[in-house]
């Protein structure tokens, strides 16, 4: 290929890109059909086919991945859509999902529905296994890497495979995924485990509800693609001031389980920490994480100021330890803003 046509191409992508940008997604007219993404929602669907279920979750286009609280609906990436978008997305963030991880993430959000259309969480043989759905979701959690109380799905998160101890619900969606995945090997891959009780009451109670017409049939889509009505650039642009406005207010539990009562005569506040070692920490998090400088950095401030307003200190001898705290406690945040496009706790 020639010079010159090397810089054509790339003068007709940077003209692609200028109309993209300011174009409002609504106007994008995207679809699931006919698209790049629905050969995977496809091979979704041909899967669930081959255990028999009669429920098929309906798939909507929006802005992150996951299933609206208790509705048996799954939202995927609107970018996904377009493979100008696709590369669009991976230009603005760093990252875009390949096949196997849109399959992983896929399958897991069918164990979202599938709990939410047949109500499974409100059975006490789920909750004996899974522990309660009510149970609040942590700004933050310490997984155990060595646990064999979890299946082991969903890859490239800091956590590496063990985001199904984040939550009850998260845990039965990972060992639906696993149970799901076609040649998976689960029974062999997990002999031994204490989570094949798991994996084993998720086969029996999938051939137990899935001829059954689910009892939920909710349909309510979040930010759906359709209605939104800003530019991709305001949703890149925004990304940061998003950011700053979901981390609002929910970050103090996390932050004083990060900074324990301390004791001494000489103590150092814990804001200094974060300004001390800013820089350090935009870089780690972007590293191990999806977001960006700007959202690193948004958050690391928010959590700066709110250490500032708590009156959070250490023991100067501490500080290793509580910098370890801080980086995973960002970096869970991190995860919880990939998976949901907010922060909950």
């Amino acid at each position: 290929m020639s010079g010159r046509t090397i810089r054509a191409l790339v003068r007709s992508w940077e003209t692609v890109r200028f109309e993209l940008l300011k174009t409002p997604i609504s106007s994008l007219h995207l679809a699931v059909e006919g698209s790049p993404v629905e050969r995977y929602v496809r091979r979704l669907r041909r899967e669930m086919e081959a255990k028999r279920f009669r429920f098929k979750p309906e798939i909507y286009l929006t802005d992150e991945w996951g299933c609206p609280d208790r509705t048996p609906v799954i939202g995927i990436p609107f970018y996904l859509a377009d493979a100008r978008l696709v590369r669009l997305e991976e230009e603005q963030t760093g990252e875009v999902e390949d096949g196997r991880k849109i399959m992983m993430l896929l399958r897991h959000e069918a164990g979202h529905a599938v709990n939410y259309a047949y109500r499974l969480w409100r059975r006490p043989s789920w909750t004996e296994l899974f522990g309660p759905f009510t149970k609040p979701y942590r700004d933050s959690f310490r997984p155990d890497r060595a646990s064999r109380h979890y299946v082991r799905h969903i890859t490239a998160t800091p956590y590496g495979r063990t985001y199904a101890q984040k939550h009850p619900d998260e845990d039965f969606a990972e060992t639906f995924a696993v149970w799901l995945t076609p040649r998976s090997g689960w029974r062999r891959r997990y002999r031994g485990w204490p989570v094949l009780r798991k994996l084993l009451y998720v086969d029996r109670l999938m051939k137990d509800v899935r001829r059954e017409a689910p009892m939920s049939r909710r349909s309510r889509h979040l930010a759906p693609a359709e209605r939104m009505t800003w530019t991709l650039a305001e949703h890149y642009g925004k990304k940061a001031e998003r950011f700053r406005r979901d981390a609002r207010g929910y970050v103090d539990d996390s932050l004083q389980d990060a900074f324990p009562p301390s004791r001494g005569k000489v103590l150092r506040p814990a804001s200094a920490l974060f300004r001390r070692y800013r820089d350090r920490l935009v870089e780690r998090v972007t590293h191990w994480s999806v977001l960006t400088p700007a959202e690193a950095e948004a958050l690391i401030r928010k959590l700066e100021a709110r250490a500032a307003a708590l009156r959070l200190d250490y023991r100067p001898g501490a500080e290793g330890e509580r910098l370890m705290d801080v980086v995973s406690l960002v970096i869970a945040l991190a995860l919880d803003y990939a998976y949901t496009g907010r922060l909950t706790g």
